[in-house]
Parts: C-alpha cells; structure tokens; sequence
C-alpha cells in the first residue's frame, strides 16, 4: 500500500511498483487508479529464493536492499506504445532477518527521481510505502543466532590527499579495499569505489547518513541507509593514529582541503566459522591492509577494448598505497567497533608481508577483472534491470546527465570473491607514485563494526558473583555490649541491695548510731565483724546473699568476659581469676563510697568520642610517627561501629603506610563486604591486590568499579595504569580514551554545555576546570602532604590525588610519568606537588627539596608548596627555615590543605623558641578549625608559659576531656593546681 502519493505528482492516475533485488527483477505490480486521499492498494507479493553459497547469500541479504519504484503509467496514444515514467524509489534493509525475525514490517519513504516531474513538482515529498517483509523459514538457525556475527566497515573519506589528484583531466575511480573471512569458508573482498573528488572548503557536516553500495539507485536520497548516521567524534576519542594533541592541528587543516568522500557501509556476514576465524587472525595479524588506488575511467563513447588497448591494462592501477589498521582492539573483552584515523603509505611488499602477512596485493589480483568489466561495474547507474523499464529517451537523458555530474557518489561498490585471477609477473613491484600519499599526509577515516563483540564483556552480575567469591565469609558480628552492659548494672543493683541488707543487721546488732570515723578501736572493730558474721552465717542468711551475688557474677563472666567454655590449663583459671576479682572489687568499692558517701555525686558518664575525632587523633599520630597510637585510634573507631565503610578503608590505608599490605587488603575486603558496590572500596582491594600480584583479582575488581554507574574517571584510569603493568597497550589506552571523556563531560556539564555539544574543547594538560566530584574522589583520611588546593583537571592529576591520599605509591608514580608526558611546556606545579609528597613518604628528603624547589619556580604564592616545605624543614629538624616557611603559608589569604597540620608543627616552634604569645595564637587557630587533645594542650601550654592559669586549666581540661591518657596533659594540670595553690588536689588527681 502506497500513502500520499499525490504529494509526489498532483496528477497522478494509473501507477505501478517496480520491484528488484540484487540485480535481478522481482516483477511488477498490478496498475492500480490513485485514490483521491493519495493512496494506493497495490496488494502485491512477490518472493525470491536465498542460497547461502549462491545468489542471495547471506552477504547479500545483509548489503543488499530490496529496491523499490513507483511508476507512472501514462494514457496510451493512438498508435503509440505505453509510456511509463519513474516517479520516486524507496529502500528496504533486510538486515532483520539476519538477526532472528522471521517477518517484519516497515515504512519505506519514496524519495524522487531526479528529472521525473515529481522532482520538480514537489521536491519535499514524503510519501512512502507499507511493506511487509516475511521468510518462510529462519534464514540463520537458532543454534547458530549467538555465535554468528555481522563485520560492517564504513569507509568515510581520505583526506589530505596529494595535489595530483585533481578535478579536471580523464575521469577517475578512486577504490579502497581490504579483504575479510566470510561465510561458507570464503573470502570477502570489500570494495569501496567511485569516491568523490572535493575540492578544499567546509568541512563535511556532522552527522551525515551513511550510504548503500549500490548503483541501481535512480533516487539519490535513496541511496542513504535507513537510520544509519557518521556521528564524528572528538579525535581523542578515536583509534587508530593521528589522535594526539599535537595532531589536531594538522586534522582540522586536513578537513577542510582536498578530500576524497565516499561515506559507504558494506555488510559482511559472519558465520560461527568465519567469526572465530577473524578472531584467530586478529590475534596472529594485528595489523589489516586496507589498500588504495585510482584508476582511470573509460569514456562513455569507448566502445568494445581493441588488442592495442589491452597492454594498457597493467598501467590502470595509480598511486597504490596502503593504510595498516590495528584490529586487535576487537580482542578486548565488549569491544565491537574500532573508528580512526590511519595514514596512507606507499604499498610496498616487502613492507605489507612483514606488517600484516599478507603475501599478495587484493588490488593487483582484482586489476584484470575490473578493468575489463569497463562497461558494468565502471560505468555508474549504466546496465541496471531497471533501465529496460524506461524509455530510450530516458535512458539518454540519465546517462547524459550522470556524465556530467560523473563527481556525484554513484556507490557501485561490490564484494568479489577471493578467487580472483591476478598477474603474477607484477607482484614485486610497487607504485612509484603512492610515494606521494607519504607527503601528502593523506589518512584514511574508517570505522569497523561488530554486531557483537568477539570476547564478550563480563556482565554486573558476573563480575557481583565473582567479587563476592573472592571476599572471605564475614565474621560473626560481636555480642551486643547491651547484655554486659546489663550485666554490669545488675552486679551494681546486687551489691547495693546486699550492703543495705548487712547494713541493717549491724544497726541491729550494734544500734543504728554509727560512730565517727576512728572511734572504734581496731580490736573491737575486728570483733564486731567475727559476730556478723556469724549472725548471718548461723541464720542463713549468709548462703543467701551469696547465691544472689554469684548469680550476678556469673553473668558478667558470661555476658562481659564472654566465658562460656571451659579453661583449657589451670594457668589460664587463676589469670582469669585475678582479673575478674579485680574488676569486682574496684567495682563494689564504686557502689559502696556512694552508698556511704553523705554527699553522694553520681560520676558522669565519660562523653565517647565522635568517629570524626577519632580519625582526626589517628593522623595526629601518623603525623608524630607514633604508629601504636595511631593503631590504637584506629581499632576505637572500629570498636565503636564495625559497619563504617569509611574506618576499614582508613585503617587499611594506615596499614599501607607501614607497608602491609596483606592486612591492608584485609581492611578493604572488609569493607567491600559491607558494600559490594562501594566504589572506593573496589579501587582499593584492586589496587592491593596488584601490588600483591594477584593480578586476576585486582582485574576483576577493576572491571567491576568501572561498570558502576555513575562511572567514575579515576576508575578508568587507575584500570588503565593496571593494564600498563600488564603491558596490555591496547586496554590501556582505551581506559585512558574512556576517562577523558568523562572528565570532557564533567567539565561540559560544569560549563553549562548540553551533552554532545562539547566535542570541540578537549581536556588538555593546561586546562585549569573544575569539573564535577567523581564518584572514586574522596578517598580515606587525607594526608598532611595532599596536593594542590585547585582541583586536577587531567585524568592522571585526578587518579594522582586519590593515590597520595592512600599511599598507594607504586600506581602513584606511574600516574605521575604520564602527566609528566602530558605536558608541552613542562611539568605543572601539582604535578611537583604530588611527587615531593611521595619523596616525602619515602624519605627521600633531597628529591623532594629538588621537586619543591621547582614547585615555587611556577607558583610562587601557592600556599600548599610553602607547606610541604615547611614540612619537609621540619622533618630535617631545620626548625627556623621550617618556620619561615609556615609562616608563609599562613601569611596567604587561602588556606593550604593541610593547616592542621602547619598550626601544629609551628606552635610546637613557637614553643621551643619561647615565644608562647604567638604559640597560644597558633593553636587556637587550629583548635577553631579542628580541635583535639593535641591543640588544646598546646593551648594550655603556652596559656601556663605566659601564667594564664585560669586560661591554662579551661585549655588542659579541653585536653583531657578530649584524650584522659595523655600524660602530658596530666602533668601540666598538676604544675597548674601546685601554681595555684591546689597541690593536694593535684596529687589525688594525679594518683587516680
């Protein structure tokens, strides 16, 4: 059924539709009257057969349309034949079929016929055609739908072509080739021919459709492949060659030169045999020839060749080159398309047998065929089926008309099979001039497509299941503290219960009255206690009281001391015996002084520790080199909630810095078991796990972090870095390929550019954005050395600042000679920044004074580099330049990253060199951003320097409320209350 035909020609009558494949008619259908609403019921079926080594293979049906054209039947004149007149043709892919449907139904647009009166009646027709496509049986079978595949190569153009190739002069034919398995055990040769020669101006416009191979095509909107587009791209995106920054340039210049268009799609399909035959060369060949040439077109009047013109043949081949294509990107598990750039060379075969092992050139194989088919495929649009349609007239005018324009695209491109005949005798030479492809610059732009990968990608799923194998099973969680708790509360209530009870015995024994403190003589006192108990003894009471306070005593064994089995030694009885008591005892006295205590203050319950603090005193300690008392923060901040991602994460990092890394893994497998999908907990377990050489592991780790949506661009590189150490190239770069666009789409967003418009900025090594948190940033407890205050904006400065943040300094240095590789004017200031960090774990004390000196070179009022410097002074105990330095840092209006840190070390200066006014102002900086035990006794120090006493006791009692352990503090209280007159005070709080 045909629809809005009268938008096609406001007259029509009485029309018909032509229909074809592959060359051969498929019949016509009834003429049929147009109705007044512009449609017509054609109602017509026809049908050919499919042979999967034959006409109508599979190839075919996979680049072959159905072609289909509408005609106008004309009124029949005295005497005169019948005239028909093509009036529009439309396309039908059968791609469908290829792909497990048995039918399928379309609406194919009627595009005009140039010259027909539809074309210049109504150029803006949109009418079409409603067609039905069915197989009476599955041309692929089940067995065979997964493991088959569809190999397309979309040749787009080459640029920069040499300056001989002109517009004026002999007609030329401009081919590309390159030769693939196919079904049935075959080779496929797929040619590209009739380019179109463009003189230089504007570049091609983006996007544009892709083209069918076809010559039979009257329509030339038709020949355009339904819902198939040339997106472009940035160049950094591409494969291939010619993609680097310094190319740009260079690519952009080429764009808009000389040029050869071609924008054609060739289909090959690939049975299960021929698709794991490509796979086993790309993994033999890396590189593929496509191969190049221009060939002389005969004139249109050239009759049949005569004998003197056949020795012409051997000279039709011009300007033969070659372009190498690395096709083992296809080898990397979900890739199924490789789309670049590829210079052009002189085909030489000495050259193409050692790249590719190739031994014959396909071109020279194919010369005689093609050159002496010189009226078939050499002339476009000529020999068509449909051309015995048409009038002689018309036939004229179109080949007339197509040699005039003999530069529009004709498509007549062909698969010829691999047993074509060659000469021999010419298969050492090569073409003088395809030299000048090699000065040109000349590339081709070509894009090869798979419908399926070749080395299918590990799903989510898969790669949840596995990550989950690799985490060992999960301890059991610790007993509720809530039962000891009660526990403990019950022996407090039984001891409280039982002293009222003695107590009351005694009143009545001895009256209610009690006598002062000392009254009673030691002898009477010791009798008094032998007649109570014997009073409870002889009553019973006794036994009574103590089968109640063993009941609570054995619920603290139970509940507190989690003792549950028995004692393996008589060792471990009594240790555990003298532990117990103790605690009892120090317990009942509690309960006692406040039962008896006339003033009876109930203690306040010690205020716990927030996680943030906890964290804060662990990297105080990492910062002292007091790694036990760092450990010992980090294990509290476990103990205080063992399902914080972010503890296990910091105490793994901790555990790298003293260069564990088993535990460490420890510490991040715990924490991806809490969340499987956690994307920091991945990085990490990867990373530990390469640095191990459980490089199985760190890939499945990597594999999953990079699957996470939202995807994360320090994800791809740090996967990236690892497939480097695995000196897999091809991976590598196209991690690297994928972060950048990321970071490119980051940046966009924070630009305010919409999605697909930011393809003509890309991330460089200079730029200087500040593009949206990534889902990896934000790793554990930064270091006192982190980089710069301005975000990174390249991927490896990003995957640089998440690995100084968790000493992972192998993967940090091989990010690190990357930027260093980035840069055209030399390394930036973070990039200084990172590595005099990393000298610094490693005490590599003169790199990283070299590292810095250069840092201050470029940016002199960065505050972050006049920090680590202060650092660096410090750690070498060069006090006074350590000192300059921190000052400097604080002199600027921003902040370095690390204040905490510089307020600590230069108080502590401060102090050393007795000026305690500027040491007290020092670290009340740092308590008001992040206070601790540490900056309040500092406070406090400096407040009893200068005998602030009252000010020094608030500071040192900010300290011990903070840390009740830290001796320091405890001593200076004590010099506090001896100043002030409180020493027995001071020796009471110093003894408890």
């Amino acid at each position: 059924m045909a629809q809005d035909l009268r938008s096609l020609k406001s007259d029509l009558h009485v029309t018909s539709v032509h229909v074809e494949y592959n060359g051969a008619i498929l019949g016509d259908s009834s003429r049929v009257d147009v109705l007044p609403d512009g449609t017509a019921n054609y109602n017509f079926t026809t049908s050919f057969e499919c042979h999967p080594d034959g006409p109508n293979s599979l190839d075919d049906i996979a680049q072959k349309p159905v072609l289909l054209t509408v005609i106008e039947v004309l009124q029949k004149e005295k005497k005169k034949k019948e005239k028909t007149v093509p009036l529009g043709q439309a396309v039908v892919d059968l791609l469908p079929l290829l792909q497990g449907q048995g039918s399928f139904q379309v609406f194919a647009p009627l595009y005009a016929v140039p010259a027909s009166p539809s074309e210049s009646l109504h150029p803006e027709a949109k009418g079409g055609l409603e067609v039905t496509v069915c197989s009476q049986e599955p041309l692929v079978p089940a067995e065979q739908l997964s493991h088959s595949n569809l190999l397309s190569v979309t040749l787009e153009a080459a640029y920069s072509v040499p300056e001989a190739f002109a517009p004026a002069g002999p007609l030329q034919s401009y081919m590309v080739c390159l030769q693939v398995p196919a079904a049935g055990e075959r080779e496929a040769l797929l040619l590209f021919k009739d380019g179109v020669l463009k003189p230089a101006g504007e570049k091609e416009p983006l996007p544009r459709p892709k083209k069918w191979p076809l010559s039979n095509i009257m329509a030339p909107a038709a020949l355009n492949i339904p819902n198939s587009f040339i997106i472009g791209g940035p160049y950094e995106d591409e494969d291939g060659e010619l993609n680097k920054r310094e190319d740009r340039e260079f690519r952009m210049q080429a764009e808009t030169s000389r040029r050869i268009i071609w924008d054609m799609e060739r289909r090959c399909y690939l049975d299960p045999a021929a698709a794991a035959t490509l796979q086993q060369r790309v993994a033999e060949s890396q590189s593929w020839p496509v191969e190049i040439c221009r060939m002389a077109l005969p004139s249109a009047s050239k009759g049949k060749t005569s004998k003197a013109d056949k020795g012409d043949e051997d000279k039709q081949i011009f300007f033969h080159g070659v372009a190498y294509v690395n096709m083992l990107p296809l080898l990397c598990p979900g890739v199924r398309q490789i789309r670049g750039a590829f210079p052009v060379c002189t085909y030489q075969d000495r050259e193409v047998l050692l790249k590719t092992k190739s031994q014959h050139s396909v071109l020279r194989d194919l010369r005689r065929k093609l050159s002496q088919n010189k009226e078939g495929p050499w002339a476009p649009g000529l020999g068509t089926p449909l051309s015995s349609a048409l009038s002689h007239t018309q036939r004229e005018d179109k080949i007339n008309k197509e040699r005039d324009s003999s530069r529009r695209m004709s498509g007549t491109s062909l698969i010829l099979s691999s047993d074509a005949t060659g000469e021999a005798e010419n298969a050492t030479q090569h073409s003088p001039d395809g030299q000048q492809y090699f000065e040109a610059g000349t590339f081709l732009l070509l894009e090869i497509k798979l419908d399926k990968a070749l080395v299918p990608k590990r799903t989510r799923e898969e790669l949840s299941d596995r990550v989950k194998e690799m985490i060992p099973p999960r301890p059991l969680l610790p007993p509720r503290t809530s039962g000891a708790k009660k526990a403990v509360e019950g022996y407090h209530n039984c001891v409280r219960n039982l002293a009222v009870a003695i107590l009351r015995e005694y009143q009545e024994l001895f009256g209610k009255q009690l006598p002062e403190w000392g009254a009673i003589e030691p002898p009477n006192l010791e009798e008094q206690k032998l007649q109570l108990s014997c009073e409870l003894a002889s009553s019973g009471k006794k036994l009574v009281y103590k089968e109640q306070l063993q009941y609570a005593v054995v619920k603290i064994v139970r509940e507190k001391y989690l003792k549950t089995m028995a004692f393996e030694t008589q060792e471990q009885l009594q240790e555990f015996l003298c532990e117990l008591n103790v605690y009892l005892m120090d317990q009942m006295h509690i309960d006692l002084n406040q039962l008896l205590s006339q003033e009876a203050v109930s203690p306040s319950p010690p205020t716990p520790l927030t996680e943030e603090q906890l964290c804060l005193f662990a990297q105080e300690a990492e910062l002292d080199k007091d790694y036990e008392l760092a450990n010992f923060y980090h294990q509290q901040r476990l103990s205080q909630d063992q399902h914080n991602i972010q503890s296990w994460l910091d105490y793994g990092v901790f555990n790298l810095l003293l260069e564990d890394p088993t535990k460490a893994q420890e510490c991040f497998q715990q924490a991806l078991f809490l969340d499987p999908h956690h994307i920091q907990s991945l990085l990490l377990c990867a990373t530990v796990a390469a640095m191990l050489q459980h490089y199985e592991e760190a890939e499945t780790f990597f594999e999953m972090a990079c699957s996470l949506e939202p995807p994360s661009t320090v994800a791809w590189t740090l996967s990236g870095l690892f497939y480097e150490l695995q000196d897999d190239s091809i991976r590598a770069e196209m991690a690297f390929r994928e972060a950048r666009k990321l970071l490119q789409a980051q940046l966009d967003k924070e630009k305010g550019i919409p999605e697909g418009e930011g393809g003509e900025e890309h991330v460089s090594a200079g730029s200087v954005g500040s593009p949206s948190p990534d889902p990896a940033e934000n790793p554990p407890a930064p270091s006192p050395a982190s980089g710069p205050g301005q975000p990174p904006c390249t991927i490896f400065m990003k995957a640089v600042e998440f690995l100084q943040k968790v000493n992972a300094i192998q993967f940090l240095h091989q990010a690190l000679a990357h930027e260093l590789l980035n840069f055209e004017e030399g390394p930036s200031c973070a990039y200084y920044l990172a590595l005099a960090h990393a000298s610094l774990l490693k005490e590599d004390f003169s790199k990283c004074e070299e590292c810095l000196r250069e840092a201050v070179g470029i940016d002199y009022t960065n505050p972050n580099v006049w920090a680590q410097k202060g650092h660096l002074c410090y750690l070498r105990e060069e006090f006074p330049e350590a000192k300059l330095c921190y000052e400097q840092t604080l002199s600027f209006l921003e902040d370095a990253v690390d204040m905490h840190w510089v307020c600590l070390r230069l108080g502590s200066i401060y102090l050393q060199e007795k000026q305690y006014g500027r040491a007290k102002q020092t670290y009340l900086l740092a308590c008001k951003d992040s206070a601790s035990c540490l900056t309040w006794l500092g406070v406090g120090i400096s407040c009893y320097r200068l005998h602030e006493l009252a000010e020094a006791e608030d500071a040192l009692t900010e300290a011990n409320a903070l840390n009740n352990t830290n001796a320091e503090v405890w001593g200076y209280l004590a010099l506090v209350c001896l100043q002030d007159g409180r020493g027995r005070q001071s020796s009471a709080t110093s003894t408890r």
